[in-house]
């Protein structure tokens, strides 16, 4: 008796382990089919010069820290490097500067439209979106707080491709200006997280039905007047 139940354990056992097996594939397999789609959503748009990126009135920069601790954080000064170079082309008309302010102490777009206007960016031609709480926030409400349809994303090549997605997601015709990557000492933490961001991003789009956290009235784009 204590011979045929060892058996039935053993199978019980093995069973266990392949259904287990089966399902750690398929968890894979859905982590990296979410990490590729954006790619392909992106592929042909994302640009890394400014002769070949075309004029769009509008450029979204995502906000990040300035700083961590006292080192200067070097996603948050390329992003920045790369809306001054797109300005000085003559490649965008204005900026949103879309980030967190859910702290006193802590103020994304504050800080970018401080870098911006300290390398020749006019104060007016800066608009802050303050709810911009993560990447999906920033781009819908692009289109339903400051009504733009038709814009530049600027950030590193990750994070421009994931924001691609949503907004073909959401009826908006994007494309990406790449900043400057940080090397893999300085940024393998922030590219684990886009593993994880990446697969959010998916279940945001096609199973969620997730809403930006703040919305609220029309802010007014410079040189345009909205009519409530």
């Amino acid at each position: 008796m204590s011979g045929r139940r060892s058996s039935q354990f053993r199978r019980f056992l093995r069973r266990t382990a392949l259904i287990a097996g089966i399902l750690f594939l398929i968890a894979l397999g859905f982590v990296v089919f979410t990490n590729l789609v954006p790619i392909y959503a992106a592929e042909g748009i994302l640009f890394n010069s400014t002769d070949e990126i075309p004029i769009r009135r509008v450029g979204l920069i995502f906000g990040t820290d300035s700083h961590i601790g006292v080192r200067e954080n070097l996603y948050f000064r390329y992003r920045i490097d790369a809306a001054v170079k797109l300005w000085n082309a003559g490649k965008v008309d204005c900026f949103i500067v879309s980030g967190d302010n859910r702290k006193r102490d802590y103020n994304e777009p504050a800080v970018m439209r401080v870098a911006l206007t300290s390398q020749g960016v006019p104060r007016e031609r800066i608009v802050e979106d303050y709810a911009g709480l993560r990447t999906f926030d920033s781009v819908v409400r692009a289109k339903e707080i400051f009504g733009t349809t038709e814009l530049v994303f600027i950030s590193q090549r990750f994070q421009n491709e994931r924001a691609i997605y949503i907004a073909k997601a959401n009826g908006i015709d994007a494309i990406g200006f790449n900043a400057q990557d940080v090397p893999v000492s300085g940024g393998y933490k922030t590219k684990l997280r886009e593993v994880a961001a990446r697969v959010l991003m998916w279940l945001d789009v096609n199973a969620l039905g997730t809403r930006p956290k703040v919305l609220g009235d029309r802010v007014a784009l410079p040189g345009e007047a909205v009519h409530r």
